[in-house]
Parts: C-alpha cells; structure tokens; sequence
C-alpha cells in the first residue's frame, strides 16, 4: 500500500512540476521585476529666451537669445575611447517594472546649451558706468537692440546642462516575432520631474570664468519612443522627448554667489540608445494560478 502510495504521489508531484514549469512568467520586458537599462546619445533644440544677468554693478536682460546644442564630432576618438565617452551630448539610465506595464527610472542627460554668435538680442537693465568697457553696454536700456560679439560677451553649458531626472513609464508589448520571441516591439510613455547641473562658462566686462557649477533649475518633460527587443535581453530605443527648464540660478563666477543668470525655455530632444534586461523575478508563480 506504502508503495502504491509513494508512486501515486509521484506521479501527481511530477505533473504537477510539469504544469508548473509551462505556466512559469515569462521573459518579458513590461513584466513586473523587469531590470533594465541603457546608453546612447542625443540632439536638443531649443526655443528662444529671456536670459537675465546679475551681478555686482549690473542687472540686465538679453531678449529673445538663440542658443543650440553641440554635440560631439563623430569621430572614434569621441565615441568609441572609453576615457571620452562623457565627452559627447549622452543619455544614461535605469529603471525598474515595479508592477506590469509600469516602470519607474533615474537618468543623467548629458545636454549642451550654447548662447549663439553674432545672437540679434533686445539689452533692457542696468550696468554700472566702468564696470564694462570691453562691450561698451554701460548705461541703461530699454529693449535696445544688439548684436552680441563672442569675443566679448558669451555664454554657455557646454561643459553640460545636465538633466537628472525620475521618470515613470507607461510600457506595452504590441508585436512578437519568432517561436521563442526572438524579435518584439514595443512602446514606451513617460513623464519625468528633475534637477539641472549646470557647467557654467561665462565672458563678460572682460573676465572669463571656466566650469562654475551649480544646481541651476527644474526641469520636466515627456517622451514617446517605440522599443525593438532582440532575444529578450537587448534592445534599441529611439526616442522622442519635449519639456520645460527653469534655471533660476545659474552661477556665473566661482567665486562670487551673487553672480548669477536665469532664464526659461522649452526643449526638444531625439535621442537613440541601447539598453539591456534583467529579469529579477521571471519565475514568481504562475501566471494564472487556480482558485481552490
């Protein structure tokens, strides 16, 4: 009887295991417990703004200044050494599924903006007669017309105008190829709240200060991007995005706090990056599990 007993057991244990085994999660990238990942890189544009100047013996606005991006020459040099791989305009982040379809994620955009040559600007404020002989704005204005020269006014983040940033994504799956889905396609939303690190560089009543860094602003935005998956654990992501940045302090002089700019604008950036999954928990129970 024991042994009619042991052999039953074994039998219900075995196909139980089996069944078990087949209703196993699967792989999927919008799946609860889904690690992922990635790098790449960017283009931005930006709109046209107001960028005030303080400072001591100055207070003054450039209307409607033009500013770009600019990224990094392609070049192996840029790209593919290791040691300059921060160099070029770059994307980086991670992010977790916290429940199916939903993810959450920090990342770091590296972006460049840079006040343009020869920028056709409207000079309202205040400059203190003596304090700026290299330009020759002393006095007071009223959206007075200009031509900046770069040679004595500039401003820029090339250094980076950094966007760090949490982000909460809205992920599906809507295309599967192959017996094992080798190949799928999928989309992903987001919506993302951070803080901008500035680099600042600064030329103006003939000084020149180099890499001032501050917290500078806020920043949101929202993305679109379609996902290609390969073999379940790579993909490529060309993505979408458009925000609002407010800087409400850019430091301009290290070594005077109350030497700042602040401006805002909008954004856009295209972006392409590659990227990798990890599934933390692809085999937590089934997915339709009985009801006793």
């Amino acid at each position: 009887m024991l042994r009619w007993t042991l052999i039953v057991l074994l039998l219900v244990g075995g196909s139980y295991s089996a069944e078990a085994q087949r209703r196993m999660k699967k792989k999927d990238a919008d799946a609860q417990g889904t690690l992922w990942g990635y790098w790449g890189y960017n283009r931005t544009r930006y709109t046209n703004s107001d960028i005030r100047f303080v400072g001591t013996g100055y207070d003054f606005t450039l209307a409607n200044a033009k500013a770009h991006d600019e990224q990094a020459i392609l070049s192996s040099n840029n790209y593919l050494r290791l040691s300059n791989l921060t160099v070029p305009q770059f994307n980086l982040r991670l992010g977790y599924n916290f429940r199916d379809h939903w993810a959450i994620s920090l990342g770091y955009d590296h972006l460049k903006y840079i006040f343009a040559d020869d920028n056709e600007v409207f000079l309202s404020g205040e400059i203190t007669p003596g304090v700026d002989d290299v330009t020759n704005w002393s006095g007071t204005y009223d959206a007075e017309p200009i031509l900046t020269d770069r040679k004595k006014f500039h401003y820029e983040n090339s250094d980076g105008m950094n966007f760090i940033r949490l982000e909460l994504h809205r992920v599906d799956t809507w295309l599967r190829f192959g017996s094992k889905d080798q190949f799928k396609i999928s989309t992903d939303f987001g919506f993302s709240l951070g803080g901008i690190l500035s680099y600042n560089d600064f030329r103006f009543a003939g000084q020149e200060s180099k890499r001032t860094i501050s917290m500078s602003g806020i920043g949101t935005a929202v993305h679109i991007a379609p996902r290609f998956e390969f073999f379940r654990h790579v993909f490529v992501q060309p993505t979408l995005s458009g925000g609002l940045i407010r800087q409400g302090k850019v430091r301009t002089r290290a070594n005077n706090a109350s030497s700042y700019a602040q401006q805002s604008f909008g954004y856009g950036e295209f972006n392409t990056v590659v990227g990798f999954f990890a599934y933390i928990r692809p085999t937590n129970g089934c997915q339709s599990c009985p009801v006793w």
